[in-house]
């Protein structure tokens, strides 16, 4: 994260706010995760202009168009990449993505892949709505196996991706969900990544009222989702359901749903969250749960661990090439060593 300044000017979320004209369908999850960050950047205690939104391709990725921040809408999948490109020559910079479940997971899947395992200070956001919404309602990486769409009539034959698995299984340092209807919670894990100094990846569950709406509906309808979803809380034990009688119990490495009030458990007995463990094995476990029949999906931290990073090493090694002086000019680097004259 960039280097905070006492003088910094009072800001709101209107100073975030850009003169142009917001074009997403009636409906779009995307309203409340702009609503949610624009609230969330004012209170960091960092210049405007040391913010920088970048993108790739996708009804996310008008995201820099919203913002009145530096930021650049760049091309298909590439998004994660220029980033690391902004923070490497700008460390002082705080480099923020907005991506989609295609963008980052498909086409720019590589550069993901290596963001994470690299640990560069990016604050990364994958609006996920299981669809491609731009192009107007294909299946996506993380789009349901069987899921029917118009380039899988008969439904897809392809296994989705668990993006909370493979940013854990590559190395992010801060991995965590929120769904866009639960717009303070939301809020809360912006604030998370926000304040994180390594690859911070935020996974939004997002509807997309055209071609996919409804794919998170018993996470957010009001009669499903206490018991749909276990809100994780680092140091709590894992206890959900609409009387709160309901937990996440771990034998071996193998979790179990229980009843409380059948008085075989109490709270003692539940799988306390522990977001600070350096084993991936509690994350990985935590990212797979709802696939699991009768289990909630989890939101929140899911890992947060503190190891230096790409850029931080990257800027080390080129100060310490400068102590060692030799001459910087490029005749230098010409008369340096494995050098051979060819006759």
């Amino acid at each position: 994260m960039s280097d905070k300044r006492v003088d910094v000017p009072e800001l709101t979320p209107k100073d975030f706010q850009s003169s142009q004209e917001v074009k997403w369908c009636a409906g779009c999850g995307d309203y409340s995760i702009l609503a949610q960050v624009q609230r969330t950047l004012p209170t960091l205690g960092i210049p405007k202009e040391k913010f920088v939104w970048i993108s790739g391709i996708g009804c996310s990725s008008r995201f820099p168009y919203y913002m009145d921040t530096f930021g650049m809408h760049g091309i298909h999948g590439r998004a994660a990449a220029i980033a690391t490109g902004v923070k490497l020559n700008r460390p002082d910079l705080a480099v923020w993505v907005a991506t989609g479940d295609g963008d980052l997971l498909s086409i720019g899947g590589n550069h993901f892949i290596h963001s994470c395992r690299k640990n560069i200070d990016l604050k990364i956001i994958l609006f996920n709505n299981r669809i491609y919404g731009l192009t107007k309602g294909q299946f996506s990486p993380t789009s349901e196996l069987g899921k029917k769409t118009k380039t899988s009539p008969y439904g897809t034959t392809e296994y989705p991706f668990n993006p909370l698995s493979l940013a854990i299984g590559s190395g992010a340092t801060l991995v965590a969900r929120a769904i866009d209807r639960d717009p303070k919670f939301l809020k809360d894990m912006i604030d998370k990544i926000a304040q994180h100094r390594g690859l911070a990846f935020l996974e939004v569950f997002q509807n997309c009222s055209i071609f996919n709406d409804g794919t998170y509906a018993n996470l957010t309808d009001k009669e499903t989702k206490d018991d749909a979803v276990v809100k994780l809380e680092h140091g709590k034990p894992m206890i959900f359901g609409k009387e709160r009688n309901k937990g996440i119990r771990v034998e071996g490495m193998t979790p179990h749903v229980v009843d409380l009030d059948e008085g075989d458990y109490s709270a003692d007995d539940l799988w306390v969250h522990d977001e600070t463990d350096e084993c991936i094995a509690r994350a990985a476990i935590l990212s797979h749960i709802e696939d699991r029949p009768g289990f909630p999906t989890p939101v929140g931290v899911f890992r947060s661990i503190r190891k230096k990073t790409y850029d931080e090493m990257f800027r080390e090694q080129i100060d310490a090439a400068h102590a060692k002086g030799g001459g910087d000019s490029f005749a230098d680097l010409l008369e340096a060593k494995n050098v051979w004259e060819v006759n």
